[in-house]
């Protein structure tokens, strides 16, 4: 199971696990999930917010701690975390999201 949880003002993402959807190299859930966090990563990237905020990454572990709130990263948040939420209304037995408060 990949977990998600969000934390918001200022934001907090957090993802974790493995779908178990398929064998490894065939799981679409996880690579569904990788893409949506890499694509996010890369994308503060190209507007140049990396001193906005803190990303971790490693094997089935994401962690993204906004520092300073831009318009940019506050887009590239809201579309991981509608992305997020997509994959799991199609993965229900796969991914498992979670808004904190």
């Amino acid at each position: 199971m990949i977990y998600c949880s969000v934390k918001k003002n200022p934001y907090e993402i957090k993802v974790e696990g493995h779908a178990d959807f398929a064998r490894l190299g065939k799981d679409i859930v996880c690579a569904s999930v990788s893409t949506a966090i890499i694509l996010s990563a890369n994308l503060i990237k190209r507007f140049d917010q990396e001193k906005n905020v803190e990303i971790k990454i490693s094997e089935g572990y994401f962690h993204l701690k906004v520092k300073t709130l831009s318009k940019e990263i506050e887009a590239v948040c809201e579309n991981l975390v509608w992305t997020m939420k997509e994959l799991e209304k199609t993965y229900p037995n796969n991914i498992k999201y979670q808004e904190e408060r």
